[in-house]
């Protein structure tokens, strides 16, 4: 086969390579369900460095193996030196330019998305989240539910309202994450963290600690619950109702002792 053959095929195959790899970014399913708009922000994201990335690789695997076809040692020339070839400054600019460009093209692309992510709305409801070894609590304060505050291990929240997390530690650092919001941040002693996250998917969804946290770590885990507005304020409710009812039955208790 002719150089010019040879060097055809393999751009022929190295195309259909990067067509091949980039098809399967899309139709693997890497991720849980998009659950927020940040996880849709997150997976373009994704989507975009995956595209740019396969070709990268194809090339660099592509020149390896094409330079192993053809240039390969033959029987009887194990003792001899390859030609003496000199630097080409055009490639070698090239090569550092194009690379170069990409990179700034990318990170800058990334800090669209995480100010997105991060861009404050204008309403938002506040939550406390407490991670403790090996449990998470959620505190509504009065601005949510319009009275008294509600301490709950189930996590509720509005579909289509942005949230903003205020979340803490009580003994080591943990880790909030929601799969499916594509969201995580440490929760350390000693500091509030925060995040923002807008559902906008209805359902249930694992809320998972992910540093190793202790014996039990594998064992904190919630569930929130993304519901309609009008569900999210009776689920409030029912619980002030739940809450005033142990306090009364408490109180009622506590005379009959007395």
């Amino acid at each position: 086969m002719s150089r010019r053959s040879s060097l055809l095929v393999t751009a022929i195959a190295a195309l259909i390579a990067v067509a091949i790899g980039i098809l399967l970014s899309y139709t693997i399913r890497w991720f849980p369900v998009q659950a927020s708009t940040q996880a849709r922000n997150t997976d373009r994201l994704y989507h975009v460095l995956v595209i740019a990335s396969v070709p990268i690789f194809v090339l660099v695997v592509t020149v390896v193996l094409y330079s192993v076809w053809q240039f390969r040692m033959k029987p009887g020339e194990e003792l001899k030196d390859g030609p003496p070839i000199h630097g080409n400054t055009r490639l070698e600019v090239f090569w550092t330019a194009l690379p170069t460009a990409l990179l700034l093209g990318l990170v800058a692309y990334s800090f669209v998305v995480l100010h997105e992510n991060e861009k404050k709305p204008a309403r938002e409801i506040q939550i406390g989240v407490t991670g403790q070894q090996f449990v998470w609590t959620y505190q509504y304060p009065p601005s949510v539910t319009g009275g008294a505050p509600i301490n709950s291990y189930q996590l509720y929240l509005p579909d289509n309202e942005p949230v903003y997390f205020d979340m803490r530690s009580k003994d080591v650092i943990h880790a909030f994450w929601i799969p499916a919001f594509r969201l995580q941040e440490d929760v350390v002693p000693g500091i509030t963290t925060h995040y923002l996250a807008t559902p906008d998917r209805l359902g249930s969804y694992p809320v998972i600690c992910n540093l190793l946290c202790g014996p039990g770590h594998a064992l904190m885990r919630s569930t929130v619950h993304v519901v309609t507005p009008a569900r999210f304020q009776a689920w409030i409710k029912s619980q002030q109702s739940a809450s005033a009812s142990s306090s009364a039955g408490s109180s009622t208790a506590g005379g009959t002792t007395g």
